[in-house]
């Protein structure tokens, strides 16, 4: 195959996932966003720079959001929520950071392909998203890519869909949001 084709295969296998999301998760998660005081993500490799992604457009909106890890980022607390992107679930830095957001009591929401993992079993709520693991073991979910990449591809286009959903319950458009974008770049 040529570069297009894997790109149109790679496109096959985005819209593939895309309809198996459950909506009713996707919702729990903008209802609980909508909720909290601050939103935090956190993330490991690839699936933490999608996660950073959202956190941007989050702020973007006008939504109170951080990265854990940043010299920024402030203290987490019981009216905050914490969104764990980790297609594992068992990632032993955001285990830790799961297990330490429990013991403070905010709301915990992990972005998986494995709600059953360690991560999901510490979070409130899952949204499974879905895909192949790195190592595509014990799975039959089928993908030409390497490692992770579809469940990486999957959350960042997943996160932008749920900012549209911010956008249409808050009527804000890309002029709104723009007022919140860097501009000392």
């Amino acid at each position: 195959m040529n570069t297009t084709e894997f790109l149109q295969e790679i496109i096959k296998e985005l819209s593939q996932s895309a309809n198996q999301i459950d909506n009713q998760e996707a919702e729990m998660l903008v209802n609980k966003i909508s909720e909290a005081k601050k939103v935090f993500v956190a993330g490991a490799g690839r699936s933490g720079f999608m996660a950073k992604s959202f956190a941007m457009r989050m702020m973007h909106m006008g939504i109170e959001a951080y990265t854990i890890g940043e010299t920024v980022t402030p203290s987490f607390e019981q009216n905050d929520i914490l969104l764990i992107a980790s297609g594992s679930g068992e990632t032993k830095s955001l285990v830790t950071i799961a297990e330490k957001a429990k013991q403070i009591g905010g709301t915990i929401a992990a972005i998986t392909l494995s709600p059953a993992s360690t991560i999901g079993q510490l979070a409130d709520f899952t949204v499974t998203l879905p895909g192949a693991p790195k190592d595509q073991t014990g799975t039959d979910y089928g993908t030409i890519q390497p490692m992770g990449s579809l469940f990486e591809q999957t959350s960042l286009l997943f996160y932008d869909a749920v900012i549209l959903r911010f956008m249409e319950k808050k009527g804000l458009d890309t002029k709104n949001m723009y007022g919140q974008h860097a501009n000392l770049e």
